[in-house]
């Protein structure tokens, strides 16, 4: 059962057309990550879908809900945690929340036992007494995502959850995303592909208003294999030397340089496995690592996009 469900979507800012026919659907339960672009249509996107802003044309529905003619019902059944969420910082976390849970209609009860389980969720039980002016870029972030879910909502939307995070407060939020599996289906916006390859289940990948695949992570990663080795070595100079020579054999696709290692991409798997050692004790290099590497996220997404240039 598809919890969104998105046909032909369009939406035109004068002659920009930031959706041109974008098509989606998301099955309950899934961490979807969005990606694309700068300007690829994510955040506007998730605009329409939560409500906030209306398609020139297209159909899309959320949680069962058909956005364009009944969107006024749409706040109970979904939750949004936008990429800068919005606090009142003279409040705490415990008033925060039972100010919302106020505005959703929950009973006294409700809120108390729902704003409990919360603080221990995103693990802000020692600090639910403490204004929210003085928390972190990280602690504002998971207090967002238990204000989004707070009233129990079958979608959750994120817009760049952990686009501005330090290594520890991204792996904070990326852990309270991955608990929320089963809970609701989550639509994760993000240009973080490593942040997509770790928590989601299903990835699309959009560019210039379009969906150029939607496909659950692992098949997507195992279509677009590349055979290709990685090399190391102490001499950098005779290293790109080798590497030039490897460009002319038939059996090699690409050499490139990349985080201080050469990607040699083949066209033959067991070729490269038989000559590439051989080669390389043949010109007296020394190396440091030498493996077959499986492809990641970015080598998909350079792939769809056209980037490899800009890689």
């Amino acid at each position: 059962m598809s919890s969104v469900h998105v046909v032909a979507l369009k939406k035109y800012y004068g002659a920009v057309h930031a959706l041109d026919g974008l098509n989606l659907d998301v099955e309950a339960g899934t961490i979807f990550g969005f990606l694309g672009p700068n300007g690829a249509g994510k955040t506007t996107t998730l605009r329409i879908l939560t409500g906030l802003a209306h398609p020139n044309s297209g159909k899309a529905q959320v949680a069962g809900i058909d956005v364009l003619k009944d969107g006024g019902n749409l706040a109970r059944h979904i939750g949004h945690l936008p990429e800068e969420p919005a606090f009142y910082p003279w409040m705490t976390p415990r008033e925060f929340l039972d100010y919302l849970g106020r505005l959703y209609g929950l009973s006294s009860s409700e809120r108390t036992a729902r704003i409990k389980e919360l603080l221990a969720l995103v693990r802000m039980e020692e600090v639910s007494r403490r204004r929210i002016a003085g928390f972190s870029r990280g602690m504002r972030q998971r207090l967002g995502v238990a204000a989004a879910i707070l009233h129990h909502p079958e979608v959750l939307f994120l817009d760049e959850p952990a686009s501005a995070l330090d290594p520890a407060g991204r792996k904070e939020v990326l852990d309270l995303i991955g608990n929320l599996r089963g809970q609701c289906t989550v639509i994760m916006s993000t240009h973080i592909l490593a942040d997509v390859e770790r928590v989601c289940d299903e990835i699309g990948i959009i560019d210039k208003g379009r969906m150029l695949v939607q496909s659950p992570r692992q098949e997507l990663l195992e279509h677009y294999a590349v055979p290709a080795f990685e090399v190391e070595a102490d001499d950098a100079a005779a290293l790109a030397r080798w590497a030039e020579e490897l460009r002319r054999l038939p059996w090699v696709a690409a050499v490139a340089a990349r985080n201080g290692a050469f990607r040699i991409t083949v066209r033959d798997v067991q070729a490269a496995k038989r000559e590439l050692l051989r080669l390389a004790v043949r010109s007296e290099l020394s190396l440091n690592r030498f493996e077959e590497v499986r492809p990641s996220l970015e080598d998909v997404f350079l792939q769809l996009v056209g980037m490899e240039n800009v890689a």
